[in-house]
């Protein structure tokens, strides 16, 4: 039997999630965690660059060895080693190490932004051909409402400021006063 919602999956008997298999891996679950988060390392990216050359190196060596009258190895085991190689390379050179966490990054944009904040978001990205880790800060200032907001981008790995953008706070005031009321909460 189908539900309305998923036609193409059979309905769960227990009213459950049944049917979700997909979960993330557990240093990236913050639900349950208390305390200050800490991002996972950008290095971690080199473990499987070292995998993947250890493959490539293998496929390559195999064709080395295999000699023209190989029935299991052919020319694809010289382009996939290539390949793997290649990109086990790239790996190493991206995964440089973070330096600056999210907190120092936060202090960073607080004293380009000019202004008192209060509340404020990091987000970790990357940038560039070697995946150069830069902290995306979102700002806003101490006031209720809020009257300035702010961009700032943060470098990941030596905490310099790369650009930074400061405006005033172009949302309704209305809508900020209805969300920290009890009777906006009652609305919802």
């Amino acid at each position: 039997m189908a539900t309305p919602e998923h036609p193409s999956h059979p309905a769960d008997p227990a009213g459950g999630d049944g049917d979700v298999r997909d979960e993330l891996p557990d240093d990236l679950d913050a639900s349950g965690y208390v305390g200050p988060y800490t991002f996972p390392d950008n290095s971690r990216r080199r473990i499987p660059g070292v995998l993947y050359l250890l493959v490539g190196a293998a496929c390559g060596l195999a064709w080395a060895l295999a000699g023209d009258d190989a029935v299991l190895v052919n020319d694809g085991f010289l382009v996939v080693g290539l390949a793997l190689s290649a990109f086990g390379a790239y790996c190493l050179l991206a995964g440089t190490r973070l330096g600056v966490d999210e907190t120092e990054a936060l202090v960073a944009a607080t004293r380009t932004a000019g202004f008192a904040v209060g509340h404020a978001s990091a987000q970790l990205g990357w940038r560039g051909l070697r995946s150069r880790p830069t902290w995306r800060i979102l700002l806003y200032s101490a006031e209720e409402p809020p009257e300035q907001r702010g961009l700032v981008l943060v470098d990941g790995i030596d905490g310099e400021v790369l650009e930074h953008f400061v405006e005033d706070n172009p949302e309704d005031p209305a809508e900020w006063a209805e969300l920290a009321s009890p009777a906006g909460e009652a609305d919802r």
